[in-house]
């Protein structure tokens, strides 16, 4: 009964079973004709109804297809050649984990798909401001806003989709200032009863290439220790601090990292620190002890993308030897191989519009790191265009060359992948 639907008026598909049955018709008699003793005349005969029969048989398969890909793609994914490739050839890209938080981890994820579908964004809970801090105080909930803007940096779908996921409420109302996103994962975390399930199911919604995890279950705050002695407590605090940072530590101190977390740690191939603030989206993963702890045991290659710009009162007056100094100082020498700094000069308008905000460049004391036993790779990684940020496809193309090797084909392959990513997805 069900095969019988495919016969049912309006359904697009009987005209192109005609002609495939047609098609394997004339190839059929060609075939026929073709051992049959009748001169050269007619044996054109049959090698042309041999042909004009394939030939029609392919015509009616790809109608088919056509017809089938019209309801179940949407229409601006319908490259089908391209759709098989990616998700073919992605699926066998290097087996990453990136580690981090905010802006600077969304940012390596837009480029990183592009390379790979093996691919788990582990991100920090700390967060207790604006929206998520809301929902985290309310519905006692781990904080969503981290983990909303790497699923939208890792999707596949509707550009419209995305743009929901980061609405913002700015009418003056009960919802001004929460996000639609944000709200979404709570309302996906109250319907399954767990926040990781909930993550899956939203991941699902937006076609994620690969996988975002939250670092613990643990409903954490991030603690710091001030050089004058002060604490301060949260992470949105924090970053108000005047006072330079001695210690961070969670609160609770004992919390365990997610399943998840472990699993893609226990298989990388390359484990990748950053880009972003450095004491509030870095550290705060790897204070979670079990979990530093898997990024020191693995065998994958750990690579640390270090800042281009200093954050006011975070990293006021910080090199990129005084981040490694304190990213080691707060876990383990052993949870990097490779920095990668910023050789690029950042144009003197912009030194001036951040300095006023009290930030500049990051000084690439590449030796000093060597002398730290690190390797350093330096190259052109940043935007500036408007603000000075990691560019999403430098970052990505050189992260991808230093696991894969530059000499492989598969370089060159990834290369062309991204280059051919439509621009609204980057």
């Amino acid at each position: 009964m069900r095969l019988l639907k495919w016969l049912y008026p309006g359904m697009r598909v009987k005209r192109w079973l005609v002609i495939a049955a047609a098609g394997v018709l004339l190839f059929g008699i060609g075939s026929a004709l073709l051992p049959v003793d009748g001169g050269v005349p007619l044996r054109l005969v049959s090698l042309v109804m041999l042909v004009s029969g394939l030939l029609v048989i392919a015509l009616g398969i790809f109608g088919i297809l056509r017809s089938l890909l019209e309801v179940v793609i949407p229409p601006e994914q319908q490259d089908l050649v391209e759709l098989v490739f990616q998700r073919r050839y992605l699926e066998k890209g290097p087996k990453a984990v990136a580690i981090g938080g905010g802006t600077g981890l969304s940012t390596l994820l837009q480029g990183l798909k592009h390379y790979t579908t093996n691919l788990t964004a582990i991100v920090t809970v700390a967060d207790d401001g604006g929206s998520s801090g809301r929902l985290r105080e309310e519905f006692g909930m781990i904080p969503p806003g981290d983990i909303r803007n790497c699923l939208v940096a890792l999707a596949d779908t509707q550009p419209l989709m995305q743009q929901l996921f980061q609405y913002r409420f700015a009418e003056s109302s009960v919802l001004q200032g929460h996000n639609f996103g944000n709200l979404f994962i709570t309302a996906m975390t109250k319907i399954t009863g767990d926040f990781e399930r909930a993550i899956r199911a939203s991941s699902k919604v937006l076609a994620i290439r690969g996988r975002v995890v939250p670092s613990t279950n643990t409903k954490v705050r991030l603690v710091a220790e001030h050089e004058d002695g002060t604490i301060t407590v949260g992470e949105s605090r924090i970053s108000q601090a005047t006072s330079r940072i001695k210690r961070l530590y969670l609160d609770p101190h004992l919390c365990l990292p997610s399943s998840d977390a472990l699993e893609a740690i226990r298989d990388a191939s390359a484990i990748i620190l950053g880009p972003g603030s450095l004491y509030t989206s870095i550290l705060p993963n790897l204070l979670v002890q079990q979990l530093v702890d898997a990024v020191v045991q693995s065998k994958a290659m750990k690579i640390y993308i270090c800042n281009v710009m200093t954050q006011p009162n975070e990293t006021s007056g910080y090199r990129a030897s005084d981040h490694v100094r304190a990213l080691i100082r707060h876990t383990n020498p052993a949870v990097l191989q490779v920095c990668v700094v910023n050789t690029k000069p950042v144009p003197e308008h912009l030194v001036e519009k951040y300095r006023q905000e009290g930030a500049r460049p990051v000084e690439p004391d590449i030796e000093r790191i060597r002398e730290m036993g690190y390797q350093v790779l330096a190259d052109d990684i940043i935007s500036t265009t408007d603000y000075v940020r990691h560019d999403p496809d430098k970052v990505a193309r050189l992260i991808v060359q230093l696991i894969v090797g530059t000499k492989g084909r598969q370089v060159a392959a990834l290369r062309r992948t991204a280059a051919a990513a439509p621009a609204a997805e980057r």
